[in-house]
């Protein structure tokens, strides 16, 4: 965790087997220990279960679009398991992280905990480093 709170290029983004972890570089440790342990109200929620990837990257963009408009600073994104996907391979799963990682605004994400989706979504951080 202390690589990844450092920021460098390869540590700025981790998929751990299973699980994704992102930190913007140059940020505390800390907010991804409280992201983790629920510090932070979930807002608003994004279920991307049955889109098609074209689909689902859209929807990804729209809904940090509307986050800004609404000023939300914790959103979950439900991205799924892939048990429904040909060969039940998690294709969201492995994408939406990378697609969030592209927004500005988006300052960390980590797999969110078992109640709210566990493998199959993301609790993400949201802020705006300009202010």
């Amino acid at each position: 965790m202390a690589d990844l709170a450092r920021g460098s290029k390869e540590e700025s983004d981790w998929w751990t087997g299973d699980e994704w972890v992102y930190l913007r570089p140059g940020l505390p440790e800390r907010l991804l220990r409280d992201l983790r342990r629920g510090k932070m109200r979930i807002q608003a929620d994004l279920d991307l279960h049955g889109l098609r990837v074209d689909e689902a990257r859209l929807a990804v963009a729209e809904f940090l679009a509307e986050a800004r408009r609404h000023r939300w600073t914790c959103v979950r994104v439900v991205h799924g398991k892939g048990h429904g996907s040909p060969g039940q391979v998690p294709v969201l799963k492995h994408l939406v992280g990378h697609w969030l990682q592209r927004h500005r605004e988006v300052l960390a994400f980590i797999q969110a905990c078992p109640t709210e989706g566990g493998s199959g979504a993301l609790r993400v951080l949201l802020g705006d480093l300009r202010r």
